[in-house]
């Protein structure tokens, strides 16, 4: 068996160092031992209170080995820039697939002779973070506090931050609008979002729709200041991971559409699946490349 320190377990997760050792000396690690004054704690531990699951999907174990072995140029490097690049850019970002490329690669944005915002940079550096993130804990319960540290993670250091009004890691303080049409109020967030967690979590097994209709929910209750889009669509990929189903990438090319779906989900769903399911087949054209096994 292989095991890893405590720092990496602690990175793994997402989590302190200090909270690991705790884990581990309370017992509540298995199969993790102490050498002297080092935990050795098993490569496959899960956190405490979160069942292991028996078998993982081919993609989530790709993803999960890629990312610790920090190899380029296969499925984890693909994800990493392709979902920060279009997710960002359905918000308004003006950086390009290959400044995207660059940030990921070699922490760079390449030449360029416009002008680009810092606040770009910050948040595409953020969204690679928060994808990070979703990989690693693909498998554990979706609640408030993960959906909270997604928008910590993927605002912090943006202007954004700097502004009094403006709620990194929290609900939103102002009332907000998404495509001319209302959303929850700010005193309502925390009721509608926990009801809307509730029901979620008590389906035994997701399916592509519910997982969909998820999304949809959460765009309309709109919780956050800002960032709502990206931080759902990272949520849907990881439901996807976490499910064994094939995820998804919302390109440049299918916005309206998904726009149109969204709006119009309450009355046809027919619009938003449609475009999820031609996001999915052409993710599943690129597993095909990476030579990774998925249901059909």
């Amino acid at each position: 068996m292989d095991y890893i320190s405590v720092k990496q377990y602690a990175e793994k997760f997402n989590i302190s160092e200090r909270t690991a050792r705790n884990y581990c000396a309370g017992g509540k690690i298995d199969g993790a031992y102490l050498v002297g004054k080092s935990w050795n704690i098993p490569a496959d531990a899960v956190l405490p209170g979160r069942k292991k699951k028996s078998k993982a999907s081919p993609l989530l174990n790709a993803l999960q080995e890629q990312q610790a072995g920090k190899i380029k140029g296969g499925i984890y490097h693909h994800v990493q820039i392709d979902l920060t690049y279009n997710s960002n850019h359905i918000e308004g970002s003006r950086l390009t697939h290959d400044q995207t490329r660059y940030i990921f690669e070699t922490n760079t944005i390449g030449i360029t002779d416009e002008a680009v915002k810092v606040d770009d940079i910050i948040e595409t550096a953020n969204h690679f973070r928060c994808i990070d993130l979703i990989i690693n804990q693909a498998g554990a319960k979706l609640t408030e506090t993960f959906i909270k540290q997604l928008h910590q993670m993927l605002k912090t250091g943006t202007s954004d931050s700097r502004k009094p009004w403006f709620a990194v890691g929290d609900y939103k303080r102002l009332p907000n609008e998404v495509g001319g049409m209302e959303t929850a109020a700010p005193s309502d967030v925390h009721r509608q979002i926990r009801e809307l967690l509730q029901a979620y979590n008590s389906i035994k097994r997701h399916t592509l729709e519910d997982i969909i209709d998820f999304h949809q929910r959460f765009e309309a209750i709109h919780p956050f200041q800002d960032g709502n889009g990206r931080v759902g669509r990272l949520i849907m990929f990881k439901e996807c991971l976490s499910a064994g189903i094939v995820p998804f990438i919302i390109t440049d090319d299918l916005k309206m559409f998904y726009y149109r779906g969204l709006k119009e989900w309450p009355r046809i769903k027919g619009f938003l699946l449609d475009t999820c399911l031609t996001a999915q087949d052409n993710f599943k054209v690129l597993l095909d490349y990476f030579n990774i096994k998925y249901k059909k």
